[in-house]
């Protein structure tokens, strides 16, 4: 059965099936690739501009469910009365220092300090386009998140707690664990990907996706994964889904088996079971690979007999059951 505790070999945690991810030699195949390469993988002007309407969130979202999309993978849920923030990096870049490395196309829609109360804030996995943290810091010091749970994977909790985030309002789950917030359970899930925020402490943590499961609503965030043969039961599980949110950029052949892109999101979406909507994400906001930029959301679009729910950045949108949103934004 593919849905188990994560493993570990040694100190290091190890994917639920083998795979490859690419060290040190992977730099030679892409080095001539950036350099000579002729993709247009950043936006020849800024997108936008995008601006959350702060007052929305004064008003409970009539369907029950609402996403803010912020970029990439970092989104704001309302989910059965619950609100969780998923993934949050308001960084400039998504690197180790801000002065160099991939840079956002678009400003933050949003203010860290426009942001409403947060009832969580979950961390799928400790790489810097998904833990930002100068976001993380600012978040910990902010009152009217006093009282937020952090939800993460086994020992990103340390790495939160450096940040200033009291280990007491820390969950650190394992996969297949589960935690309830209000009527929401939300349970850690299996991905085929990987940890760490250098090339030296890489598989130290844990990864993760995340189900939510409310009393009227069910989604999926898949965080970061390449295609794997879990999904099936995930779906069976933990389905239908009204919404699932699956990556589709930062993607390319030589590392498929961690980054499942947009052909490969499409595949998931209907291993899941294919129900309700696919949310795509991991795309849109930073130079991560070295395909053209609008090229994962043009793949996705262009799928026929596909449910697809891709808002406008920074837009709180409602999900209704079936209902498509094609915000075109990227043209």
């Amino acid at each position: 059965m593919p849905l188990t505790r994560a493993q570990r070999q040694g100190k290091r945690y190890v994917n639920p099936v083998p795979t490859k991810v690419g060290g040190l030699s992977l730099m030679f195949k892409v080095g001539p690739r950036i350099l000579f390469g002729g993709a247009t993988r950043t936006p020849s002007r800024t997108p936008g501009p995008f601006r959350t309407d702060r007052r929305i969130y004064d008003t409970s979202p009539a369907s029950g469910l609402r996403i803010t999309w912020f970029g990439h993978a970092s989104s704001l849920i309302e989910i059965d009365g619950m609100t969780l923030l998923i993934d949050p990096v308001w960084e400039e870049r998504a690197a180790p220092t801000q002065w160099a490395g991939p840079k956002r196309f678009f400003p933050p829609p949003l203010s860290l300090d426009e942001l409403p109360p947060i009832d969580a804030v979950i961390i799928s996995h400790d790489h810097y386009d998904h833990l930002g943290a100068g976001t993380i810091q600012r978040l910990a010091r902010m009152e009217s998140l006093r009282k937020t749970r952090w939800i993460t994977t086994l020992s990103v909790g340390a790495i939160l707690s450096s940040l200033g985030v009291a280990p007491v309002r820390t969950t650190e789950l394992d996969w297949t664990e589960q935690v309830e917030i209000g009527p929401l359970t939300i349970t850690a899930l299996p991905t085929r990907h990987f940890s760490g925020r250098s090339l030296f402490n890489r598989f130290e943590t844990l990864w993760a996706s995340f189900a939510l499961t409310g009393p009227k609503h069910r989604m999926y965030y898949g965080a970061d994964s390449g295609e794997w043969y879990g999904f099936r039961e995930i779906g069976e599980r933990f389905g239908p889904f009204d919404l699932t949110m699956l990556e589709i950029g930062a993607s390319d052949p030589l590392w498929q088996e961690i980054h499942m892109g947009p052909e490969g999101a499409v595949r998931s979406f209907r291993a899941l079971g294919g129900h309700g909507l696919l949310m795509p994400i991991h795309w849109g906001l930073f130079d991560l690979a070295l395909h053209p930029w609008q090229q994962p959301i043009e793949k996705v679009v262009a799928v026929e007999d596909l449910k697809v729910w891709s808002p406008t950045p920074g837009v709180p949108t409602e999900v209704i059951r079936g209902t498509e949103v094609r915000s075109d934004w990227w043209r």
